[in-house]
């Protein structure tokens, strides 16, 4: 669906929306008294049913804030409006997420990523890490939440605040969610529910049980106690298919980015390659792999791809990626209010997520691989056509072919568990107390991949030309015959088998304790004050075969027909005809059971050392890593509620210190992994105010400026960069050689916030709002890339990058990408959102019964990204993940026993990292249009039955690499297919 048709839609449906609701029911608004206005700043806990009773829990919520809020409240018990927070959250105006295996994972608001925004469980900031596909980021090392670790049915509310005040914790620059469990006083008395869903996906082709159970009561004689349990349990089973391409590079030098170009006809000058390395000759690309003739047609082929401004898919390939989840969460809440003026409360949240996942791909592998790797520089180039800077087809010999097989065991889980007091000391003087534990552990023991090899094919080609996400791909025999597949072990000429051994964990822990005080100055004034400690510690790490392109040999009589099976009926209406469908795959089974490679020994056969080492292995010890985080606060806030000129008038002014110590530790590249420490410490003084002004009845005029901070990254892993930790890391052996450099003094984010609303509750349940928001970054981190020779590495770095530490394929002249991030100024981040929210009562009969909710948000910003290492040019590009135009749209039904409703979520393409690797200037992921539906019927005051219907449009992941102006080429498109749920609630 096109992005002009897209916002037609949006356009179409908000304009008759908006008419509806001014041209029949604004009549209505003003023959009717609004509510007096709540004095109250806080938000009581409400118990509704329904989504229509679920909105307006929301707008309420909103409607008496001083702050700009947004909050979703659960439609009844243990029943949040969508079966995942993420894509409940994105249904706040500004709000937009990311998907991994299609399951919202991360949220972006207004513009500003995950690292931007900090989320809280039941008053504390927690961090919970998944893993996920290498596309999608990999496992979470940053300080990024995983939402998807969670059931939704945990949670009774989430509040997303989006301005800040001096009595919210700093560290956000887009926005902090607050996700909130229930409580036993949330409840009247005895309260007890029960659901249970059968969920289908239409990819897969396979039924999961997803349920849920809450009780809860009070007891004592005068109800003092309460006590709440509840438990959510879901599996999913899913399959993602689809091309991709590992990014795409330049075809030929110069620069580190390729793989050094095609090989050259007899006679081409200049020739490449040159020199003798690896056997190359004026006649032989390399040993035994002669030049092509010296041919019209061979020439021209070869002058039309292998150009510097031509680009080729580093790893074309189709894939199959098969997801099995189990998900358990569980909530304990404890409650006891020995007075009126006194309660403490206990809460506790536990989940698990278990996980497996199998990927499979069929991919050609000599385009990323340079001439010692028996890579690019053997390619024959017998047919060629570019179109917009990309080698769209291409007709080649000499091409290596895999099989590609990754296993993947994942676990993740979740511990917090907090303890709350509150005291009202008098009828003016009252105080709090706070402490909280939160535990993530993240845990992949098993992150296997295993290939199977058939090197040097000819008549490989590919072609774009019809469909440039989903290209036809012609390997040149017969890829489901084992027979023509090889086991490829030690002693033979590269490339190799590969068995790949990469256990992996991220264990995260935060702890808190706070103290506030609140004092009633009159009856309007009140003065807030308290203290903030807060401790984040992070530690990762990985463990590697020292080699990894060494496998032993396959006993006498087992052929790849023992160590493999077929992989069938793959890409139904996906991919283009003459491209397989079913292909030959390592049996990951078998080939564990036949060669003991989890046996974490040497096995003693030439190949068969299956020995796993982390600091000392240089292509592991970039992930050994430890971060620990102190942060001491104090604030001091006053609350007013009053009036202006006969106007309502509230709001909030104050001011937040905080000092910030970090200790970084990990392992560079000396000494075979030498430990490195590093210290930054800093202050920032953050003053805040909120204002919010009733110039008539049921208007409200909002304003709000604060200097606000987020601390930095700990890494990125789409750029494959450690920011952080102040260690180097090198990789000498090919085929692709890099070098990065940490930075423990990295300052934080830093920015001036602005945010202006106007709202308008012009109908019960109603609100039609503008809001503009201006953010004036003054600090930023960016990445700087530079092609650099190993000299350099070393003048720049003598004991990391010494000169031993350069042997075999590398020299000194040999050209390095060098990474680091870097301190750079911003610039301004704008734009504003439009909601609107109605149920149409004013409509006749059963139309009255009908409702929506729309929601559109435009961003814009100005980065420079420093386009060399010395910062001499920029490129203007938008802020990394900010996407300038997102929606959603919701249009429901619901009388006393049937409810329905469906809803859509789009938002524009959006950049995930600048620069971009392999020479890109840019990586990022394209538009996308989510559409999901919901019905329920009451057949009873106990009994309902539920449907529900998840991207319904099949939506792909499709991501890019590209110029930054026209040229978009795709590096990952695929899909999960469609999900539907069925099933019943019971309300005791």
């Amino acid at each position: 669906m096109t992005r002009t048709l897209r916002r037609s839609l949006f356009a179409g449906a908000s304009g008759l929306a908006v008419a509806l609701s001014l041209g029949l029911g604004v009549g209505a608004a003003a023959a009717q008294t609004a509510p007096p206005q709540e004095e109250a700043s806080e938000i009581d806990e409400i118990v509704v049913t329904g989504f229509r009773a679920s909105l307006t829990a929301g707008l309420d919520a909103k409607r008496r804030d001083a702050n700009v809020i947004d909050v979703i409240v659960a439609e009844d018990i243990a029943d949040f409006p969508d079966l995942n927070l993420a894509e409940s959250i994105q249904r706040v105006p500004g709000v937009a997420i990311d998907r991994d295996a299609g399951e919202g994972r991360s949220i972006t608001v207004r513009g500003l990523g995950s690292d931007f925004t900090r989320t809280r469980i039941n008053g504390m900031e927690a961090q919970a890490t998944a893993g996920g596909t290498d596309s999608s980021g990999g496992a979470n090392r940053g300080r990024g939440f995983d939402f998807n670790v969670f059931a939704s049915e945990l949670f009774s509310r989430i509040t997303v605040r989006k301005t800040a005040a001096a009595e919210t914790e700093e560290g956000s620059l887009g926005a902090t969610v607050d996700l909130q469990a229930t409580r036993p006083f949330d409840y009247d008395g005895f309260t007890m529910a029960a659901s249970f869903q059968g969920g289908y996906n239409d990819l897969s082709e396979s039924w999961s049980p997803r349920t849920a159970f809450l009780i809860s009561d009070r007891f004592g004689e005068n109800d003092q106690f309460g006590a709440l349990f509840s438990v959510a349990y879901s599996e999913r089973d899913s399959l993602e298919e689809g091309f991709s391409s590992v990014r795409w590079a330049p075809a030929a030098a110069p620069g580190a980015t390729n793989s050094g170009g095609f090989c050259s006809p007899v006679g081409v000058a200049p020739v490449n390659p040159s020199g003798t390395a690896n056997g190359a000759s004026a006649a032989n690309c390399a040993t035994g792999v002669a030049r092509p003739a010296n041919t019209a047609a061979n020439i021209a082929a070869y002058n039309t791809a292998n150009q510097a401004n031509v680009f080729i898919p580093r790893l074309p390939r189709y894939g199959r990626l098969s997801h099995t989840q189990e998900r358990l969460g569980v909530t304990g809440a404890f409650q006891w209010r020995p007075a009126d003026s006194t309660l403490f409360s206990v809460d506790v949240l536990y989940s698990k997520l278990d996980a497996t996942r199998q990927e499979d791909f069929l991919e050609s592998l000599s385009f990323s691989r340079n001439a010692a790797a028996g890579g690019q520089t053997q390619i024959h180039v017998r047919e060629a056509a570019v179109e917009n800077g990309m080698l769209v087809y291409g007709l080649f010999d000499n091409v290596d072919i895999r099989s590609e097989s990754r296993f993947d065991v994942l676990s993740t889980e979740f511990l917090q568990w907090s303890l709350t007091a509150e005291h009202d000391f008098s009828d003016r003087l009252r105080g709090s107390w706070y402490y909280g534990r939160a535990e993530s552990n993240f845990d992949n023991p098993i992150q296997t991949t295993v290939t199977l090899d058939r090197s040097n094919v000819a008549g490989y080609s590919w072609d774009f030309r019809g469909n440039p996400n989903a290209p036809v791909l012609s390997y040149g025999f017969d890829v489901a015959d084992p027979t023509q597949w090889e086991w490829r072990q030690t002693g033979l000429a590269v490339p190799r088998s590969e068995i790949r051994l990469r256990p992996n964990s991220v264990d995260t822990l935060f702890e808190s304790l706070q103290g506030d005080i609140e004092y009633d100055a009159s009856d309007w004034l009140t003065f807030k004050a308290g203290i903030n400690w807060k401790s984040y510690d992070s530690r990762s790490a990985e463990m590697r075969r020292t080699d990894e392109t060494v496998v032993p040999a396959l006993p006498g009589g087992t052929t790849v027909a023992n160590i493999s099976n077929l992989l069938t009926g793959f890409g139904v209406n996906l991919v283009p005809a003459g491209t397989p469908t079913n292909w030959v795959r390592p049996d990951l089974n078998a080939i564990a059971s036949l060669f003991n490679i989890y046996c974490n020994c040497d096995t003693g056969a030439a190949g068969g050392d299956f020995r796993l080492t982390g600091i000392t292995n240089g292509n592991a010890r970039g992930s050994n890593r430890v971060i620990n985080e102190e942060d001491f606060a104090v604030y001091l806030q006053a609350d007013f509620n009053t009036l202006l000129w006969d106007m309502p008038f509230r709001g909030n002014v104050g001011v937040r210190q905080v000092q910030t110590v970090l200790n970084a530790q990990g392992y560079s590249s000396t000494g075979g992994g030498t430990l490195v420490t590093g210290e930054n410490e800093y202050m920032d003084t953050l003053p805040s105010m909120n204002l919010a002004l009733e110039p008539v009845q049921d208007l409200i005029l909002r304003f709000g400026v604060a200097k606000v901070m987020a601390r930095p990254q700990i890494g990125n892993t789409f750029a494959g960069t450690n920011y952080l930790v102040p260690v180097t890391s090198l990789a000498a052996t090919g085929p692709n050689f890099t070098a990065t450099i940490g930075n423990v003094k990295l300052e934080p984010f830093r920015a001036t916030t602005y945010d202006m609303s106007v709202e308008w509750y012009f109908a019960p349940e109603s609100l039609l709002s503008f809001s503009y928001f201006y953010k004036d970054i003054d600090s930023y981190i960016q990445i700087l890339r530079q092609d650099l020779p190993y000299s350099s590495l070393t003048t720049l770095n003598p004991s990391a990058f010494a000169p031993g530490l350069c042997t075999g394929a590398c020299s000194a002249s040999t050209i390095f990408q060098l990474t680091a991030a870097v301190n750079t100024e911003g610039g301004p981040l704008k734009g504003f959102e439009i909601s609107y929210q109605q149920p149409f009562r004013f409509l006749p009969g059963p139309f009255s019964n009908l409702g929506v909710q729309l929601n559109y948000t435009f961003v814009e910003s100005e980065i420079d990204y420093c386009a060399n290492a010395l910062c001499t040019a920029f490129q203007t590009e938008d802020l990394v993940n900010l996407s300038p135009v997102s929606w959603n749209a919701t249009l429901y039904y619901e009388d006393d026993r049937f409810s329905a409703r469906v809803s859509a979520a789009a938002r524009d393409s959006y950049t995930q990292n600048v620069p971009g690797r392999n020479g890109n200037s840019i990586e990022g992921k394209q538009e996308t249009l989510n559409i999901d539906a919901s019905a329920s019927y009451q057949i009873s005051d106990q009994v309902e039955v539920t449907f529900e219907a998840l991207n319904l449009t099949d939506e792909f992941n499709h991501q890019f690499v590209g110029d930054g102006l026209e040229r978009q080429s795709t590096s990952v498109y695929h899909h999960t297919g469609r999900q539907y749920f069925v099933g019943a609630r019971y309300r005791f």
